[in-house]
């Protein structure tokens, strides 16, 4: 009888299954064959081409291209900067919700979550006429303030991609945190105020340590999204392409390696080496951040 009800709730998780073998293994698998593989032309490249095995010549030359790793180091140090920031106002939104009442905090949540819920594309392209210096308001607000900036300078391309990426995120970040501080017993709250302790005390020494998983769910979450940085700075590259090139991100590379040098077997390498490192990255960062304090 119980290994017959076992047998009926596994069957509830098949849908599950079938999506998650389809969608993700099947594709993961196909991507490492055919990054094994390389495409030579026949004879004088009028006879077509034939696929080789090649082993693992294609992940050699992918740890070697300094356009690659060059780009893979250039978002990591991007994403050292940007990510808590990011994460420390998302933090201090949600402290300043759980400050205030339930029915005025319904209503900041909503706002501050209007900028995740457009999406990325109309957001980035949103920013971009913002900075624009032709039509965008922030120039001619600068020159009035004494400022000679320029958005799309080379040393004002990441900040200006980071403001836009801390603009999107934020809402989502605050609001896992938010339902994590709801989570804390508000007994803790009353007895620290019992023992005289400010609201600065009691954030510092209770609320934030009992959202350290919450902080820790959105920095790795944050990681993964950032290493896989696209659509920001390609619809950048279309306004200052001398600034933003076709191997600003490990995934410029690679989607320029699949459908415009038709390389497809070194863009799935690269493709299968990205998800290493992103699962490295993220590895060591829970490692880390999820220690318990000494």
């Amino acid at each position: 009888m119980i290994r017959s009800l076992r047998w009926k709730g596994a069957a509830f998780t098949v849908p599950f299954q079938l999506g998650f073998v389809f969608l993700y293994l099947l594709p993961i698998g196909y991507a490492v064959y055919q990054s094994l593989y390389t495409e030579q032309s026949s004879g004088l490249g009028l006879g077509g081409s034939t696929e080789t095995f090649s082993g693992l010549d294609n992940y050699q030359q992918g740890l070697t291209d300094s356009a690659f790793m060059g780009s893979v180091l250039r978002v990591v140090l991007f994403a050292c900067v940007q990510i808590p920031v990011m994460l420390l106002i998302s933090l201090i939104l949600a402290l300043l919700l759980d400050a205030v009442t339930a029915r005025a905090a319904g209503g900041f949540r909503i706002l501050l979550l209007v900028p995740y819920m457009i999406p990325g594309v109309v957001a980035a392209l949103v920013w971009i006429n913002l900075y624009s210096p032709e039509v965008g308001p922030l120039t001619p607000l600068g020159e009035s303030l004494g400022f000679d900036w320029n958005f799309f300078a080379p040393s004002m391309v990441w900040p200006s991609i980071g403001n836009l990426l801390t603009w999107h995120g934020i809402g989502y970040n605050m609001v896992i945190i938010y339902a994590a501080l709801q989570a804390v017993p508000r007994e803790l709250f009353e007895a620290a105020r019992l023992d005289g302790a400010s609201e600065r005390r009691i954030a510092l020494s209770i609320k934030i340590p009992h959202v350290r998983g919450a902080l820790v769910l959105t920095g790795m979450l944050s990681i993964i999204q950032m290493l896989q940085i696209f659509n920001e700075p390609a619809l950048f590259r279309n306004v200052t392409p001398q600034t933003v090139n076709d191997s600003f991100t490990p995934i410029m590379i690679i989607y320029n390696q699949a459908f415009n040098a038709g390389n497809y077997h070194y863009a799935a390498a690269l493709s299968v080496l990205l998800a290493l490192i992103l699962g490295v990255a993220s590895f060591l960062f829970y490692r880390l951040t999820s220690r318990e304090a000494d």
